[in-house]
């Protein structure tokens, strides 16, 4: 009894420790002392600081590691966004990229549980980075093989459970006095102005937008996807519940667009109203929630596919497939998630992604469609026309 109280109390001493660090690494992040930036990255990743902090005491210690990976993060923005790749900045990215396969492989559940806010600081242009960060998926996971013929991923007994997310989903909204205005257009979206003010609520003050680089508020961008998607799948299983309980049939290849109709009709609104710059980083919030299997890949898959079905331009659906496409051209790792959607959108005859003009507007283009499709494990140009969906 005696042995395990000096545990315990040894174990708490030892957390208060890696604690203090943490909060002095925090104070002396790279934004703060940038001379001091490639110490600064060797100290936090050391094994015997990174490794306990993130195994011991239940997990205590995981958000003071979100902390400071988040200050790398920020430090490392305005460089990796203006591609300005000088040798020390470069060093810096390689140390990043070590410290993010490092956590990859020992740590997978510490990138999944944070995806959302490590997203909110990564630079669009840095798409093997986020790749990283997204590929993660729990260790008692086994991935199915995206390119398995005829994959049922709505069979698949994970896809129905949602991803745990410690990160603030909707902080961005609160932030902005927004969250209110959204749960009341979710619950009565007839007559509501919502959608009309929301183009202008997203766009940044002109001060704001000259330091970002961007006219957009990406972090609440981001957050209103995800926020509004888990709603639509929170429903969406709520409505599937009641059906069960009063043994009314549910079709299980499809999800029905009715149930979800006011988070469908957003989507769909902003993809449809955005210019190119904002749809671009629609686009990609919502291909951020392209991950491991689970009901967010599955709702977000959906989506995605839905726009590109519905969209009236062929520009939409060229920008869909560029979100798509650009994060398959990079090295290694790939989200499951992105594998399975976009391997569904060349493969199911009703996307008629193959004849669309711009797969094949020079033939540069087409041999790099070709190319990724054959790597992804879908043939360029072989549509699978069986009567089924890929289970979206």
């Amino acid at each position: 009894m005696t042995l395990v109280l000096l545990n315990s109390i040894m174990m708490e001493l030892i957390s208060r420790v890696l604690a203090a660090f943490a909060n002095a690494f925090h104070v002396l992040q790279p934004s703060r002392i940038p001379s001091m930036s490639f110490a600064w990255l060797e100290l936090v990743s050391h094994r015997t600081f990174m490794a306990r902090l993130l195994t011991g005491n239940s997990q205590k210690g995981w958000p003071f590691f979100q902390r400071l990976l988040i200050d790398l993060f920020k430090f490392m923005e305005p460089y990796l966004r203006t591609a300005d790749l000088l040798e020390p900045v470069h060093l810096m990215y390689k140390g990043t990229m070590r410290v993010l396969l490092v956590l990859l492989h020992d740590f997978p559940e510490f990138l999944c549980d944070y995806h959302f806010s490590f997203c909110d600081v990564i630079p669009s242009s840095c798409i093997q980075m986020r790749n990283v960060i997204l590929s993660a998926f729990p260790r008692n996971m086994r991935l199915p093989d995206p390119s398995t013929p005829n994959l049922k991923i709505d069979l698949l007994a994970e896809i129905s459970l949602p991803p745990r997310i410690m990160s603030d989903v909707d902080g961005a909204l609160k932030l902005k006095h927004m969250k209110v205005d959204v749960d009341e257009y979710l619950k009565r979206p007839e007559g509501s102005s919502f959608l009309n003010d929301l183009k202008q609520k997203l766009l940044l003050p002109q001060n704001e937008a000259n330091v970002a680089g961007t006219r957009y508020n990406v972090p609440l961008m981001n957050s209103l996807v995800l926020y509004i998607g888990i709603q639509a799948v929170q429903q969406l299983q709520a409505n599937k519940a009641n059906a069960s309980a009063s043994a009314q049939q549910i079709n299980h290849n499809t999800m029905d667009i009715f149930q979800i109709e006011t988070a469908t009709e957003f989507f769909r609104y902003l993809v449809t109203n955005l210019d190119t710059e904002g749809r671009y980083l629609f686009l990609n919030a919502i291909a951020n929630q392209l991950r491991y299997p689970n009901s967010h890949t599955h709702y977000f898959s959906f989506i995605i596919l839905y726009l590109f079905a519905e969209a009236a331009q062929e520009h939409i659906q060229e920008q869909v497939t560029r979100v798509l496409l650009e994060r398959l051209i990079v090295n290694r790792p790939h989200p499951w998630g992105l594998l399975i959607t976009f391997i569904e959108l060349i493969k199911n005859p009703r996307y008629n992604f193959w004849n669309r003009a711009f797969t094949h507007c020079a033939p540069e283009i087409k041999q790099l469609f070709e190319s990724v499709a054959k790597s992804c494990g879908g043939g360029a140009g072989k549509a699978v026309d069986d009567g089924s969906d890929g289970g979206h």
